[in-house]
């Protein structure tokens, strides 16, 4: 049986859709990741990179459940769903044919210790048992907001987005600097190095779904092995040690001929932010015309209802009301 999108012009198989996902509020997480982050300090003082063990890193504002609704709104023909989580299984999630649980036991090596770095654990993303060539990865608070045209974000190129904004850029890896500056900052060495002649852009990439095929980043893992091996030492983000999938993926596809970048002012709601009412409000007035748009969570440490993080659910409800295929129903939990 075809897959929908094999019936398209110029496609190429199907989509995968890839997640990551953790219930921060888990009590018997949040005791391994103190005891874990409790070792990890001793051993690597000033070394956490800025927000780098926030609550607001690992807070389930119920993200991933409007996601699977966008996703299934706005792109009905996806493939199959990987959600790869940290022995854990969201409670409303309802088994399916077209989604697996990834567990970080499966896909990473034997890794010793706890991780809590998402860095580390994307940079294994390309290696999940049966992913699609093509495959978006999305973090679970990066929404779909119209009807997903699949050939632009996988045309002859894959689409790649930078912020319009060009910030301060140091020379060296800073210890303040957020992890997509650092992840500039180390790219811009890195490519520099391999091509004479490179030219940096010193803008970070935006907080899109990334569009990637599996191929690309086997051979970037190729290319790129040392800085692989170190994402995949850290067990909390190391500014020291900034992620690759973030920003050396997208520059060096672009590099390569594989992407095309574009200047895009995405809506992304700051949810600490003073202007997030302003954004909610022109989230809901856009709905339905926006590529994609992103609620990051910047509470930091908020208790979970603070009224700025349960505005999160309340707007995602009143725009995605109807329940996805993924999700147990009422009626289902009550029967349980």
């Amino acid at each position: 049986m075809k897959h929908p999108l094999e019936d398209q012009p110029g496609a190429a198989g199907p989509i995968d859709i890839v997640y990551l996902w953790v219930d921060g509020a888990d009590p018997v997480w949040l005791t391994r990741r103190r005891l874990a982050y409790a070792a990890w300090a001793r051993r690597h003082p000033e070394e956490l990179a800025a927000f780098g063990n926030v609550a607001g890193r690992y807070r389930d504002n119920s993200e991933l459940l409007f996601n699977l609704r966008a996703l299934e709104l706005f792109f009905p023909a996806h493939g199959h769903v990987y959600l790869v989580t940290d022995g854990q299984t969201p409670h409303w999630l309802r088994t399916s044919s077209r989604l697996t649980v990834v567990d970080h036991r499966a896909l990473l090596p034997a890794i010793g210790p706890q991780v809590f770095d998402s860095g580390h654990i994307e940079s294994y993303l390309h290696h999940i048992p049966g992913l699609s060539e093509r495959f978006l990865y999305l973090n679970d608070d990066v929404f779909f907001g119209q009807p997903v045209d699949a050939n632009w974000w996988f045309g002859e190129r894959l689409k790649v987005f930078l912020e319009p904004a060009c910030g301060p850029h140091p020379d060296a890896l800073h210890p303040q600097a957020t992890a997509l500056v650092n992840a500039s900052v180390q790219s811009r060495h890195w490519l520099a190095a391999r091509h004479p002649g490179y030219r940096h852009i010193a803008q970070v990439y935006s907080h899109t779904p990334r569009a990637m095929r599996k191929s690309l980043m086997h051979a970037l893992e190729g290319l790129a092995a040392e800085w692989f091996a170190q994402v995949r030492s850290t067990v909390f983000r190391s500014w020291r040690i900034p992620p690759i999938v973030s920003d050396l993926a997208p520059r060096w596809m672009v590099q390569a001929g594989h992407a095309e970048q574009q200047v895009l002012n995405p809506l992304t709601i700051n949810t600490g932010d003073a202007q997030a009412a302003h954004q909610f409000n022109a989230l809901m007035e856009n709905f339905g015309k926006l590529p994609f748009f992103c609620i990051n969570d910047t509470c930091d440490e908020a208790l979970d209802d603070d009224p700025r993080l349960l505005r999160i659910a309340q707007t995602l409800q009143q725009l995605l009301p109807e329940p996805s295929s993924f999700e147990i129903v009422d009626k289902e939990r009550i029967a349980a």
